[in-house]
């Protein structure tokens, strides 16, 4: 029967001599000695978030079929099929976890085959208690460790957007007053997410509040963008794979949504999600299980999904482009992050914040922001939200002053009206556009917005 000590659970003091992980760990034993598992269920059971034990290896994998385990410790000699045997052939069906062999013979053969089979420690019989918690500790610490690595490298390659402000919603105004008190309402409930809202809006930022509010805090968030993953290589980022299971397999690895374990899954864009990968989602979404390419076993998850667009997911859906049910399924709480241009007051908020933390970051002295340059932070349309605003600041700081096209002039031609404030925008665009010697992509990125939008507005223009 499994062991589960919840107040252990969110304490991650509970026990300093072996770390912050221990308490937090999902355990399983794998003895055919009753002796042992009592012993190794009495020591680590009262540490631990949850402990199983198995008299076998058949008892083992049925285990393995229907709960995740962080780490296992298995007894090498075991009736009918050794402990490393049993391992090796788990490993080619899809099991991700660290496995701890315990026996009582060191001699290099075994040590040798073990290691091929992926074993991560050994512990030789007889030993203590502390020995067993040592070994446990350094496995959590490794795959914590293995897990931060993999997210970070994921997130540097995967976006360019700088980390500024990314834990927060900054602003006073009524409309992000409003999201914030529906996201401290959401956060604690395991309810799925939808985050709607123009690109540069704060869906990340919201994402990473809902993630900070919960009670998953203390555990992995991991975004994805969807669309910035090339379609062929999507399935594997997010499920994994197991060595061999395609040209250029050359080791197994854990997918994104097992990095996550525990934790908060965001995915970014999910309108550019194919179609294919689109019904495997939704069956993680209905079964929390996750099936690596390659793999026979679906591994158990235990995770918060968000997600967020800047798409009409239901024109999307009208067109054929996003399964309905999917849509159904993932639209359980919506929440829409309001464009800048209706945030009103928080332009210039952000833009005094960005000032003097990109001032910080890049070393140069902070531009002053004088009252033309308010009115003109208040009025412009922000056709790129809260990201154009920080890339403004930021070629400020890089110029010493607020680019001409952002003047005392713009200033107070935009108290003038609408009109004149989409000429004020289309002035500034392409003066961007003509500072970057008319590339497109590169305009895009300065200012903050998507290259789709820049070319529907020069078409416009030119119209």
């Amino acid at each position: 029967m499994p062991v589960e000590v919840v107040p252990n659970a969110g304490d991650t003091s509970a026990d300093p001599e072996f770390g912050p992980w221990l308490a937090q760990a999902s355990i399983l034993i794998v003895d055919d000695e009753p002796g042992m598992r009592n012993f190794l269920m009495r020591t680590l059971g009262p540490r631990c978030k949850r402990i199983e034990e198995a008299a076998d290896t058949e008892e083992a994998a049925r285990k393995l079929d229907h709960h995740h385990f962080d780490v296992v410790i298995l007894d090498n000699v075991m009736p009918r099929k050794n402990g490393v045997e049993w391992l090796a052939e788990q490993r080619a069906i899809g099991f991700f976890a660290d496995a701890i062999l315990i026996t009582a013979y060191a001699d290099l053969d075994t040590a040798i085959q073990a290691l091929r089979a992926g074993v991560v420690d050994f512990v030789l019989k007889p030993f203590r208690s502390n020995q067993i918690l040592n070994a446990v500790a350094r496995c959590l610490d490794r795959i914590r460790l293995q897990r931060e690595n993999y997210v970070l490298r994921h997130e540097l390659k995967a976006t360019s957007d700088h980390i500024l402000l990314r834990e927060r919603l900054i602003g006073e105004s009524a409309a992000i007053r409003r999201v914030r008190e529906t996201i401290a309402r959401v956060a604690p409930l395991p309810t799925s997410v939808l985050l709607t809202g123009h690109s540069g809006t704060g869906k990340e930022v919201a994402a990473r509040s809902l993630h900070a509010l919960s009670d998953r805090a203390a555990k992995p968030f991991v975004p994805i963008n969807c669309g910035a993953v090339p379609p062929d290589m999507i399935e594997s980022e997010l499920f994994g794979h197991l060595k061999g299971a395609f040209t250029g397999a050359a080791r197994d690895r854990d997918g994104l949504f097992l990095h996550a374990q525990g934790g908060t899954l965001f995915l970014d864009e999910i309108s550019e999600l194919p179609v294919a990968t689109q019904s495997k989602l939704l069956r993680v979404l209905e079964d929390r299980r996750v099936r690596p390419v390659g793999s026979e076993r679906e591994a158990p998850v235990d995770l918060r999904f968000i997600f967020a667009t800047n798409a009409e997911l239901e024109n999307q859906v009208q067109a054929g482009r996003f399964r309905a049910d999917l849509f159904f399924r993932i639209n359980v709480m919506q929440i829409h992050l309001p464009p800048l241009r209706e945030r009103e007051g928080d332009a210039i908020e952000l833009a005094n914040l960005f000032m003097m933390k990109l001032s910080s970051q890049l070393g140069m002295p902070p531009v002053p922001i004088d009252e033309a340059i308010r009115r003109a932070l208040s009025t412009y349309d922000w056709p790129g939200n809260v990201r154009e605003l920080r890339n403004l600041i930021e070629r400020t700081l890089i110029l010493g002053r607020f680019p001409d096209s952002f003047g005392a002039s713009i200033a107070g031609k935009a108290k003038s009206g609408s009109a004149v404030l989409a000429d004020v925008e289309r002035h500034h665009i392409l003066n961007v556009l003509a500072g970057c010697n008319g590339q497109r992509d590169e305009a895009a990125r300065l200012l903050g917005i998507s290259r789709k939008t820049i070319d529907r507005k020069l078409a416009s223009w030119n119209g």
